[in-house]
């Protein structure tokens, strides 16, 4: 069984990034990531607050918009439409979830296609449905850097993917497809998980329920990947994998935290050289 390593991955992601990134400055192009914010939801900020140090880190500029939890739609849309019009700025993310009382699809929606750094917009959905993209959604693509970093062969693989979020499993799965992964995916309706789950060579759980997946889900040898994090009945920090009951079945393993984890943000900021390079 072989630990994958997200920290050590994410941190040579960065490193390239950083060397990039100083080449632009160079050429006076300083890559610039809007981050809003609305309201005051504590996990947000703490990711919020990562994106800022990766951000200082790699050498890009980060600006932040923190707004009231009260801010109307036309004010969070108005800001939007600010950033897109801005030429100095090349990325933008807001910071889901949002106030009950916004419309999250519609803000998204709103920002341009080439500054959409989260890949959420259904343009940039549509060109990873087609196999033609600029950007990939965060997570899914840290998993296949992962992957990638590993040489793990995907090529004819069978791959389950548990979740069918817009943000995780989707994504996750046509990726998977377009590296000729035979792709199945499993959901909160899917008859005899544990069946199906058991004949992947790789096994990607996307479902943010605390030690779902147990070792009579896993194949002998498989590839697990755990994207969930969550809380156990100790409050402490888990996946959507029972680790200790499920490492020595697999051949490499993602632990929770360490794995997917860190690759998210690295991707973020992939995302937001590539869009400066394609402004520029």
């Amino acid at each position: 069984m072989t630990l994958i390593d997200g920290k050590k991955i994410s941190a040579q992601v960065r490193q390239d990034l950083a060397v990039q990134a100083q080449k632009l400055k160079e050429n006076g192009t300083e890559i610039t990531l809007a981050v809003v914010i609305v309201g005051d939801d504590q996990a947000s900020r703490v990711y919020v607050n990562n994106k800022k140090k990766a951000c200082a880190e790699i050498g890009y500029k980060s600006i932040e918009f923190a707004l009231d939890a009260t801010t109307t739609q036309d004010e969070l849309l108005a800001l939007v439409n600010k950033l897109n019009d801005d030429p100095t700025v090349n990325g933008i993310l807001v910071q889901l979830p949002l106030p009950k009382h916004l419309d999250e699809k519609l803000i998204t929606d709103t920002i341009k296609p080439e500054k959409d750094v989260d890949a959420f917009h259904p343009v940039n959905v549509g060109k990873i449905m087609i196999g033609d993209y600029d950007f990939l959604p965060c997570t899914p693509a840290g998993v296949m850097e992962l992957l990638k970093a590993y040489d793990i062969e995907i090529n004819g693989k069978n791959c389950v993917v548990i979740g069918r979020s817009n943000i995780v499993g989707k994504p996750m799965s046509m990726l998977l497809l377009h590296q000729n992964g035979t792709v199945t995916i499993c959901h909160s309706r899917t008859k005899n998980i544990a069946e199906i789950t058991k004949t992947a060579d790789i096994l990607v759980s996307a479902v943010g329920r605390a030690k779902f997946v147990t070792a009579d889900m896993v194949k002998d040898g498989a590839v697990v990947v755990d994207v969930g994090m969550n809380r156990d009945e100790n409050g402490k920090l888990c996946g959507d994998v029972d680790f200790a009951d499920v490492a020595e079945k697999t051949s490499y393993i993602t632990p929770v935290p360490g794995g997917v984890g860190p690759m998210t943000i690295a991707m973020l900021m992939k995302n937001t050289l590539k869009a400066a390079l394609i402004q520029k």
